[in-house]
């Protein structure tokens, strides 16, 4: 794909018109689930009991690591915003460094196939 615009337009862009998809938006709570009822069979199975007895032991590991995962997706996208706002500060501050690429078709990119005989 290609675009007529600069480096600096497409970085401001930002998400316009855009949403996450449904695995970003909600993978703390599906690996939370997971690993809480995982976490929760192991202990049981180390302690030899029935593997689903005790559902507390469940809900706690649901909720501890559902906690845990949307804490570190949180800071994930603060590191990733901050990393973002340096890199548009960069940009403003040297735009001569980031050219609007030229437009070129693939028949220009590509040479032609020759077959050798």
């Amino acid at each position: 794909m290609s675009s007529d615009m600069s480096a600096i337009e497409l970085l401001k862009l930002g998400d316009r018109g855009r949403t996450k998809p449904f695995l970003n938006l909600y993978w703390p709570h599906l690996m939370g689930i997971c690993f809480g009822i995982g976490s929760g069979c192991a202990i049981n199975f180390g302690t030899r009991r029935p593997l689903m007895s005790g559902i507390q032991k469940h809900v706690l590991g649901v909720a501890g690591w559902m906690a845990l995962l949307t804490y570190v997706q949180k800071k994930r996208d603060e590191y990733l915003a901050e990393k973002n706002a340096v890199l548009i500060h960069y940009v403003e501050l040297h735009p001569d460094d980031f050219p609007v690429p030229e437009r070129k078709k693939i028949g220009d990119i590509l040479e032609p196939w020759i077959p050798i005989r």
